[in-house]
């Protein structure tokens, strides 16, 4: 008669709580994607209806805004560089913001998503809220570190990308 050793250490409990570890792992970056996602669908839409903000010059214009900045940026350079033409970098954030929301939150090109999303925060940091003080007041710091998640894992489940990708495996007909 032989006897088997069991090597096994977790209990049946405690397989089901790796279980849903497991599955909590899977699903943590889904609340972030679609924080981020809504809200720069919803930054893009807010500066393309405001009236105001598509303005070289008045208040509320990035123009105004831009030259507000300009001295106390960290790559001022980039600031003088949008001022060439504030109106076209008026569109280019918004229209930019708005296919990072829309990417983001369909998951297509989630990662490339991802990485616009943090250009755009880190572009912002560096001149809008570079002098904010202390540093933990401005926010577009914590949105470039909110986005590198997404860059590193893309948007592997309920995407678009997922849906290509078992395509492109033959998983569907």
């Amino acid at each position: 008669m032989t006897h088997s050793m069991r090597t096994e250490t977790h209990t049946p409990h405690a397989e089901g709580g790796a279980g849903w570890r497991d599955s909590a792992s899977r699903y943590a970056l889904l609340p972030l994607r679609l924080f981020l996602g809504i809200t720069f669908i919803y930054a893009g839409l807010d500066k393309l209806t405001d009236s105001s903000f598509f303005h070289a010059t008045g208040a509320g214009s990035i123009g105004e805004t831009m030259r507000s900045v300009r001295d106390s940026a960290a790559i001022p350079a980039l600031v003088d560089l949008a001022l060439k033409s504030p109106v076209g970098f008026g569109y280019a954030i918004a229209l930019g913001e708005l296919a990072v929301g829309i990417g983001t939150l369909l998951g297509l090109l989630g990662r490339v998503a991802a990485l616009g999303g943090a250009l755009i925060s880190l572009s912002l940091w560096l001149t809008v809220s570079w002098a904010t003080s202390p540093y933990y007041f401005g926010n577009d710091l914590a949105y470039l570190m909110a986005w590198l998640p997404l860059v590193i894992a893309g948007t592997p489940l309920f995407s678009l990308d997922a849906l290509l990708r078992r395509r492109r495996a033959g998983g569907y007909r």
